[in-house]
């Protein structure tokens, strides 16, 4: 790798992860995970670091060092009133500083995978998108190679925002996306997004497990309240979301299968209570084995878990897309526009439902059909799974090329 201009010569890549890694979303890790494995594979004598929101996670799974991203919410999260705000004013100076000095001593930055782009779930501009639009505009200013890999987006209304996240992927070096669909949001938003790539979500990467066929339903539970312009009625929709995941268990246990519970992120643990203080009241008699729940810290240990099961109903984004990679009787309860396009391209567009009004009868009907469907469907799926596989394999020697300055004949 060539050093940039004015900078001291270095032996080796500094690479740098930037994003909401190690806060306990399994997806958002297991996209690093897939990234750090490519980097220590084709480029073994790299230097990593990570700028994150949950730095002692990262450290201590990936063995990667790690600064905290944002200053504020590290610390000082109960602060109210006039000494939060200051705080916040302070925080927001040292968070420019830190990532503006951060990105410098990088030679590349990846940023992998997730929805980074997105505002499907609640989200304040001052916070993730400010770093992003920081991080975009220091790649620039240091000659620092930012890469935005197979992000997911959407239309963008809140118009901070929107300027924000423009900022970020104007200033990327290479943007890839991970559907259609998020490319076809930027472009909608002005942005040209003609020379960008389209490769499949990184989890596609991931090992696929041995599993047995089992009757286990993994029933995929999510801390859902809308998004960002759901604020006045988000608990009016979690408690609809809820009330119908509990109604849906309660139907499976009363119809002789176990149901294994699902999250994809530490704040989904409120709704698995839910749904056991449910059973407790309404089925007080059953067996407690019938109704499990998984800790999953990683998203290979989800994948193992839904290797073993004979369908999944999932909510998170990454549930859904790990029971589609291993070929499994899928519904997704959408919470966004990606659900519903990961679905389509696996042949599984009929098999959706909005979260915002779960409709139980239907969610039966679906789970019924889709157990009755011949071995040949299943083997498409797979087909389609291994497709997307060596897609990726194909986008590692695009990113030699791009961000490390291999020529294309050396590329693995």
């Amino acid at each position: 790798m060539t050093s940039r201009p004015g900078a001291r010569k270095r032996r080796h890549p500094q690479v740098g992860f930037f994003g909401l890694l190690g806060a306990g979303n399994i997806g958002n890790d297991g996209s690093l995970e897939v990234v750090l494995a490519y980097v220590r594979e084709h480029h073994p004598d790299a230097e990593l670091r990570c700028l994150c929101s949950g730095p002692e996670q990262v450290e201590a799974r990936y063995g990667v060092p790690a600064e905290s991203l944002l200053w504020y919410y590290s610390r000082n999260r109960d602060a109210t009133g006039i000494r939060a705000a200051l705080l916040k004013a302070v925080g927001k100076v040292a968070d420019t500083l830190k990532i503006l000095s951060w990105t410098r001593r990088c030679d590349v930055v990846i940023v992998p995978g997730a929805g980074v782009l997105e505002t499907t779930l609640p989200l304040r501009p001052w916070g993730f998108p400010y770093a992003m639009a920081l991080l975009g505009v220091a790649g620039r200013l240091g000659g620092t190679k930012v890469a935005l890999l197979n992000v997911g987006s959407n239309v963008i209304r809140q118009r901070t925002t929107r300027r924000l996240y423009r900022i970020a992927a104007r200033s990327a070096h290479y943007r890839s996306f991970r559907d259609q669909l998020s490319k076809d949001a930027w472009a909608e938003m002005g942005l040209d997004t003609s020379k960008d790539d389209l490769y499949p979500d990184l989890a596609f990467a991931l090992p696929i497990p041995a599993g047995r066929p089992s009757n286990v339903v993994g029933v995929g539970v999510m801390e859902y309240h809308g998004g960002n312009d759901d604020r006045r009625n988000a608990e009016e929709i979690r408690s609809s979301y809820v009330d119908a995941m509990k109604r849906f268990v309660r139907w499976l246990v009363d119809e002789g299968r176990e149901v294994r519970l699902l999250t994809g992120d530490e704040i989904d643990d409120p709704v698995v209570e839910e749904i056991f203080a449910d059973l407790r009241s309404y089925r007080p008699g059953l067996d407690p084995n019938r109704v499990t729940a998984a800790k999953l810290p990683t998203l290979g240990d989800l994948i193992t878990e839904i290797a073993s099961l004979g369908a999944v109903v999932g909510t998170r984004y990454h549930n859904v897309l790990c029971s589609l990679k291993l070929a499994k009787p899928t519904i997704s309860i959408s919470y966004s526009q990606k659900m519903d396009s990961i679905m389509a391209d696996m042949g599984l567009a009929e098999y959706c439902q909005s979260a915002r009004a779960v409709d139980v009868d239907l969610l039966i009907r679906q789970l019924t059909e889709l157990e009755a469907k011949p071995e040949e469907f299943w083997q498409s799926l797979r087909d389609r799974s291994a497709a997307k596989r060596k897609l990726l394999e194909k986008q590692n020697e695009v990113l030699d090329e791009k961000l490390f300055n291999l020529p294309q004949k050396e590329n693995r």
